[in-house]
């Protein structure tokens, strides 16, 4: 009897076993970035870009975003981001038309859509500037939980600006996936962006 119960029961398990194998999500890419995967912020925006065309998220579906908020007058942490970003599309070679990197400014009242269409694209010409008057700037900052604030200059009416130093990473769905910190270097932003795109 024990015997008979056994041989009933063991394609019973088997069964169970394989239906939780099949019901288990696949593992998570290795990312080397903050993995943000599931959080409910950073979902969208609404800007306007260096050609003068409004833009949101859904514009760039199909594609990974890299989106850095950041000012053309910054002396450091921006332009080396931007080159940072542009050396990541060189290694990405033909993968690179699959990335839209956008660069938001945070100083609108400086950032003009000319100044932003000068600077952005020399660094690539597949790179966009976006932009919005200081309510729509404030609100996308909120969205994203990106600090910046204003810092007086030494001389009358001159200013820079502080503010997050980091990148923000979509997949080709337009779903936040990455947190990436300014100064990793090419090589992480590369790893994670082929992840994406598998």
């Amino acid at each position: 009897m024990k015997k008979l119960f056994a041989l009933c029961i063991l394609p019973a398990m088997l069964t169970l076993a394989a239906c939780d194998k099949a019901a288990t999500p696949p593992a998570p890419p290795g990312f080397q970035n903050t993995d943000l995967t599931g959080l409910d912020y950073a979902r969208d925006f609404a800007l306007t870009d260096h050609n003068g065309k409004p833009r949101t998220l859904a514009d760039f579906k199909g594609k990974v975003v890299v989106m850095f908020f950041g000012f053309t007058q910054c002396p450091d942490v921006c332009p080396t981001t931007m080159a940072e970003m542009a050396a990541v599309m060189k290694e990405l070679g033909p993968d690179a038309d699959k990335v839209q990197v956008l660069f938001v400014t945070i100083d609108p009242a400086r950032d003009t859509q000319a100044l932003l269409a000068q600077y952005v694209p020399a660094f690539d010409p597949r790179f966009l500037g976006l932009y919005g008057d200081a309510e729509a700037t404030a609100k996308v900052a909120k969205e994203f939980k990106v600090f910046y604030a204003k810092v007086n200059g030494k001389t009358e009416g001159s200013y820079s600006m502080d503010h997050t130093a980091a990148s923000y990473v979509f997949d080709r769905n337009g779903k936040i996936r990455l947190f990436v910190r300014h100064g990793k270097g090419p090589a992480p932003i590369v790893h994670d962006i082929k992840q994406l795109l598998n």
